[in-house]
């Protein structure tokens, strides 16, 4: 039986919630606190399922029936009301907070809580940084590919053009977190990847002479500083691993007995697991400073921050310290210098450096094919390497 006013505005609350029915589905709920609710119950594919229409009186009985005829004609096109319900209060939930910097803050929220590298958070809230001047404050559904073009272009015109490419790549990771999440349609990051200048190709300043880079390593040897860093620096020219993941490295991560450095794949550039065969030389340095520092938690830990590595800075450091600049020799160099020397000595595979230095095939699978096929080779490899090296420091004593 259809309700009337005069009932609705009759009913008084009880001891517990009951319904007065109007037909069709549609109820008014009666609360033990005297709020009045309209109610739908409705059946799709099967499954009772509910809609609510709102409060009573502001919600008149007139409204309430109309909200129900809507529902069941929508249902006759087969349409899911209560679905299209949940994805337009989502939508409104994300929309409260549609402006680039709020989509891109949350973004970066996510991926912090998926467990990316520190240092990887941090470089995204530069990229942001770098963006909110120009497009932080816009709603990120109206931003236009030539709006962000010309945010990048001021980063170009002062000589930054890695940084434009970069923050490109971080504005469209943004846009399609914003494309996913109902806030914006479209990526207009996409269309702009051949509109900005090439980057200009950057190589870190290496010793690449034999005899030279001999010298550098008996003036590593005779280093006077703090066990970490100077470890790390005797450490480094052997491995083929970039300065911020030997500095990061933790005792856990490496197997003694299997002569093993497994880097996780949050530390790793390519985002992948990274195995570092370790030669007896770098297997001998390790337990030597596990002899003074032990083996729980840093491998290279700060002197002055407790519970920190040594800092981005401090190979680089110890190198100015020892006498050779910037234009010399750096972190990084290491790794062009082993590059370099190991290609020059025709005994490995281009193929086989490459994955030491763990610049990975573009093609995935090929990539876990060669990941096994290569290992046998780079353990030979990385022992033949170590050996190079300290014949390179006798031939610069006997000169």
């Amino acid at each position: 039986m259809a309700l009337t006013a005069v009932e609705i505005s009759q009913a008084k609350p009880r001891d517990k919630e009951y319904k007065l029915s109007d037909g069709g589905g549609l109820y008014l709920l009666i609360r033990p606190n005297g709020a009045k609710l309209w109610k739908h119950k409705v059946r799709i594919q099967g499954r009772e399922q509910k809609l609510s229409y709102g409060s009573y009186p502001l919600v008149s009985l007139k409204e309430a029936r109309t909200k129900r005829d809507e529902t069941k004609l929508a249902m006759t096109r087969g349409e899911n009301p209560v679905q299209q319900r949940r994805e337009d209060k989502l939508a409104a939930m994300f929309r409260n907070a549609n402006r680039f910097e709020d989509v891109a803050e949350e973004f970066i929220e996510k991926r912090e809580k998926e467990g990316l590298a520190p240092a990887t958070i941090k470089k995204s809230r530069w990229f942001l940084d770098l963006l909110r001047p120009s497009i932080g404050h816009r709603p990120i559904a109206e931003i236009t590919p030539q709006e962000l073009l010309a945010a990048l272009q001021k980063l170009e015109k002062k000589g930054h053009r890695e940084t434009a490419k970069k923050s490109r790549s971080f504005a469209s990771r943004v846009f399609m977190y914003g494309y996913a999440t109902g806030r914006c349609s479209n990526d207009p990051a996409t269309p702009l990847r051949g509109a900005l200048l090439a980057p200009v190709a950057k190589s870190y300043a290496a010793i690449t002479a034999p005899q030279e880079f001999g010298v550098l390593l008996r003036a590593i040897d005779a280093f006077d500083g703090f066990p970490s860093s100077h470890y790390a620096l005797k450490i480094l020219p052997h491995v083929f691993v970039r300065p911020g993941e030997l500095r990061l490295a933790e005792w856990r991560e490496f197997n003694f007995d299997k002569a093993v450095w497994v880097i996780p794949e949050g530390r790793m550039k390519a985002r992948r697991e990274h195995r570092v065969p370790l030669s007896r030389q770098v297997v001998g340095m390790l337990l030597e400073l596990a002899e003074l520092q032990g083996r729980e938690g840093l491998v290279f830990a700060s002197l002055h921050a407790r519970g920190r590595p040594i800092s981005e800075n401090t190979v680089n450091q110890a190198l100015r310290r020892l006498g050779y600049s910037g234009t010399e020799m750096t972190g990084h160099g290491f790794r062009s210098t082993a590059s370099t020397l190991l290609n020059e000595s025709n005994k490995w595979r281009p193929d086989t450096i490459e994955r030491a230095l763990a610049h990975e095939d573009s093609n995935a699978i090929r990539s876990i094919y060669n990941r096994a096929q290569y290992w046998t080779e780079r353990v030979e490899m990385a022992q033949w390497w170590s050996d190079y090296l300290d014949e390179l420091k006798h031939s610069a004593q006997a000169s």
